[in-house]
């Protein structure tokens, strides 16, 4: 029998699980609607976990329940453990019918990803490839927490682990309704959302300008293109994912102090990645297979 402060070998994965669920829906109904059991069994699972660690990992508030100090630090650990082991289960088959969990932010996944996944995809069918789409911030997380084996976004920051493996050319531009009267720096800038990195370069341009116009945050990079587009303001947004519409006249470009900005794209993974996350990153590194979209190697740095 198992003395408190130790797990039991017999259903702790599912035990644990379980208790992430319910941390990050705040309620043991949400957590149970999520993983598609009945209420009484997620509390028994919690309630067997705080049995087996000698503490208690939530408290009621209100109508619902927060974590415990001890169950914010349990839940740390909890990411790491299930996102170790889900890279296992991927890393123990051969590469070419292994698992690749792939991160991106929004912009990436519309204008970057979608060729590069179908050509690998159709050159490697039984690679089981998965897709989440967060802001950069939550990425580099997940991967910290090896819960994705592959992020696609701006420089890992530095503290997190991560290498970068591959870049792509890529440049941040302020766009804007044609036609525009308005000095571009005292307009309205419309902002992504908190986390994004592109919100955070924005508002560093405006800190190096000494300028301080009106701000409204729309969230995602399509609803500020979409506002800018009306005349509500500008935004600063990645060049690939408003080409076409500067090209049909919809949209216009205007040069500010430190714009164009050259922010390319970055592959990175832990420093060991899995043998089916080095196959997806050979395939878009190579032009023979990805065209003009394919990546580039260079020495590696680490975030």
């Amino acid at each position: 029998m198992a003395s408190a402060g130790e797990l039991p070998a017999a259903a702790t994965w599912g035990r644990l699980q379980t208790f992430l669920t319910v941390y990050e829906t705040g309620s043991a109904r949400a957590a149970a609607e999520a993983l598609h059991v009945t209420p009484p069994a997620v509390s028994a699972a919690v309630a067997a976990l705080e049995s087996a660690l000698g503490t208690t990992l939530f408290d009621k508030h209100g109508r619902g329940i927060v974590p415990t100090d001890a169950g914010e630090t349990f839940a740390s650990y909890v990411r790491k453990l299930l996102g170790l082991l889900a890279e296992a289960a991927g890393a123990v088959h051969d590469a070419d019918r292994g698992r690749v969990r792939v991160g991106a932010v929004a912009t990436a996944s519309e204008y970057v990803l979608p060729l590069l996944m179908a050509s690998f995809a159709e050159e490697h069918p039984q690679v089981e490839l998965s897709l989440s789409v967060l802001p950069r911030d939550e990425l580099f997380a997940l991967a910290a927490d090896h819960a994705v084996d592959v992020v696609l976004a701006g420089r890992p920051p530095r503290g997190s682990g991560l290498v970068t493996r591959a870049r792509r050319p890529n440049r941040l531009i302020l766009v804007g309704r044609p036609g525009m009267r308005e000095d571009p720096v005292t307009a309205t800038w419309l902002l992504t959302g908190r986390g994004s990195g592109t919100r955070d370069t924005a508002l560093s341009l405006l800190t190096r300008l000494q300028a301080a116009p009106p701000l409204l945050t729309l969230g995602t990079s399509g609803a500020a293109v979409a506002a800018a587009r009306q005349g509500l303001g500008v935004t600063l947004v990645h060049e690939e994912a408003v080409r076409e519409q500067l090209e049909a006249g919809v949209l216009a470009s205007y040069a500010v102090p430190g714009t164009p900005l050259d922010r390319p794209w970055h592959l990175s993974t832990t420093p060991e990645p899995t043998a089916a996350a080095g196959l997806l990153l050979r395939h878009v590194c190579d032009p023979d297979a990805v065209g003009a979209a394919a990546f580039h190697t260079r020495a590696r740095s680490r975030g």
